[in-house]
C-alpha cells in the first residue's frame, strides 16, 4: 500500500513538473511572438577580430586565427564593395557586392551562409559561418515590451502555480474519495455482519423473557425481570436497526422512496401505532395539529415515521413516568415543521439534564442523529432544544405545485 501510494506521488510529481514546463515554453514562445518586431538577436564577437586585423603598407595582417573555428571565414569589404581582404572565403562567395547586396547579408545571409559585421574605418568586416549552422531571425523589442517582460513572468508562474495546485487538489480529493469509501464499505460490512449475528441470539433471549413473563406460575417479581430483560432487548434490537439505517444514509446506500404525505394523517398515524405498541404506564400522548390543513409534502414515509417514532421513544426512555409527550405540526417560513416535545415530569421539574446538541449528538445514543440525518435526506433540517422539556423540529420543504 505505500509503494503505491509512493508511485502516485511520483507521478503526481512528475507530471506537476511537466505541466509547469509546458505552461512556461507555450508562455514563452507566445511572449516572442506577440513582441516581435525587426532587429537583431544574434550576435558573434568580431570587435575582437577587427582588433587583430591590422592595415600595413604592405596590405592586411591578420592574428586572430585562435578566434576562428575550422568552419568560419571572414572577409573585408572597401567603400565600393570590393573584397581587399579575405581570410579562408568560400569560393562561392563573390569578389564585389553592389549597396543592394551589402544591405541585404548584412541583415539575412549572404549565398546560404550566416554572417555578421562588423564597420571599420577602412571599410566592412564580415565574419562568416557554415551553411545551416546557426538559424538568423531579427527580434526587436520595444520598451514597453521589455516593461512587460516581468507581468509576463509573474502571470506565468502563478498560472503554472495555480494549474499545479489544481491538479494536486483534484488528484488528491479522488484518493481520499477511494480511501472514504474503501472505509465506509468495511464499516458496512462490519455492522452488517454484527447485526446479523446479534439478531439470532437477542430473538431467542426475547422469547424466552416474554414466555417467563407470562408465566403465571412464577413469582411477580421474577416475571417483572422477565419483562424488564425483554424490554431492554427490544431497546437493543432498535439500537441494532438504527445503527444498520444510520450507516445506509451516511453512504448514501438508503434510497428514499418519497410520495406525497398529509403532515397530519402521518402523525396520527404514528402516535396511533406508537399507542398500540404498549406504551408505558404513566405517559401520555397528545396530537396538536392547527386549524387550516398543513400544505403537502414529498417524503419518504418509512423515514420519517421512523424519525418521529425515534423521538417519541426518546421521550419515554429519558423521563419518569408521569411525561406528558406532545406532538404536531405547523407551517412556517414556506416549511413544515412536524414536532414531538416532551420531558417535563409530572412535577414540574426537567427530569433529566443532559443537552441535546444541535445535530443530535447527544448522550442519548444514535436515536437523534438518526433523526438528524433523515431531515437531511429530505433536504430538511432538525432542530433540537432542551431547557424545561425538550423538544424536537423537522423543516421539511413543501411539496410544489
Amino acid at each position: 500500500m505505500k509503494l503505491r501510494s509512493w508511485v502516485k506521488a511520483a507521478g503526481l510529481v512528475a507530471v506537476s513538473a511537466l505541466l509547469i514546463v509546458a505552461i512556461l515554453i507555450t508562455g514563452l514562445l507566445s511572449f516572442v511572438f506577440y513582441n516581435v518586431e525587426q532587429g537583431r538577436d544574434w550576435s558573434v564577437p568580431t570587435q575582437k577580430m577587427s582588433e587583430h586585423l591590422m592595415r600595413t603598407a604592405d596590405g592586411y595582417t591578420f592574428t586572430g586565427e585562435a578566434l576562428l573555428r575550422p568552419e568560419n571565414w571572414a572577409m573585408l569589404l572597401d567603400e565600393s564593395g570590393r573584397v581587399v581582404w579575405s581570410w579562408r572565403k568560400p569560393a562561392d562567395v563573390p569578389e564585389k557586392y553592389t549597396l543592394t547586396e551589402v544591405a541585404s547579408f548584412t541583415r539575412w545571409y549572404l549565398v546560404d551562409y550566416p554572417v555578421q559585421c562588423r564597420v571599420r574605418d577602412d571599410g566592412l568586416l564580415v565574419v562568416g559561418d557554415e551553411k545551416g549552422s546557426v538559424w538568423k531571425h531579427d527580434i526587436a523589442l520595444s520598451m514597453e515590451s521589455l516593461v512587460q517582460l516581468p507581468v509576463w513572468a509573474a502571470g506565468l508562474f502563478l498560472m503554472a502555480l495555480g494549474c499545479v495546485l489544481a491538479l494536486a487538489y483534484l488528484v488528491t480529493r479522488r484518493w481520499f474519495r477511494q480511501a472514504q469509501q474503501v472505509r465506509d464499505e468495511a464499516r458496512a460490512g462490519w455492522i452488517n455482519g454484527v447485526s446479523h449475528d446479534i439478531r439470532t441470539p437477542l430473538s431467542v433471549v426475547m422469547g424466552y423473557a416474554a414466555q417467563i413473563e407470562e408465566d403465571q406460575t412464577l413469582p411477580p417479581d421474577r416475571r417483572r425481570q422477565a419483562g424488564a430483560i425483554r424490554a431492554q432487548s427490544q431497546v437493543i434490537r432498535d439500537l441494532v436497526n438504527d445503527l444498520n439505517l444510520t450507516m445506509r444514509l451516511d453512504c448514501a446506500m438508503q434510497a428514499l422512496r418519497k410520495e406525497r404525505l398529509q403532515p397530519a394523517a402521518l402523525l396520527r398515524r404514528t402516535a396511533a401505532d406508537f399507542l398500540n405498541g404498549g406504551l408505558a404506564e404513566g405517559f401520555s400522548v397528545e396530537v396538536e395539529l392547527p386549524p387550516a390543513p398543513l400544505p403537502v409534502i414529498e417524503a419518504d414515509e418509512f423515514l420519517l415515521r421512523r424519525a418521529v417514532n425515534n423521538l417519541l421513544t426518546n421521550c419515554v426512555r429519558h423521563n419518569a413516568p408521569g411525561c406528558a409527550i406532545r406532538m404536531g405540526g405547523r407551517t412556517e417560513a414556506g416549511k413544515v415543521v412536524l414536532w414531538v416535545e416532551g420531558g417535563q415530569a409530572a412535577s414540574g421539574q426537567a427530569s433529566s439534564s443532559r443537552q441535546l446538541e444541535e445535530d443530535g449528538g447527544a448522550a442519548h445514543g444514535t436515536g437523534l442523529r438518526l433523526v438528524a440525518q433523515i431531515a437531511a435526506a429530505h433536504d430538511g433540517q432538525a432542530r433540537f432544544f432542551s431547557g424545561a422539556a425538550y423538544r424536537c423540529e423537522l423543516w421539511l420543504p413543501v411539496k410544489q405545485r
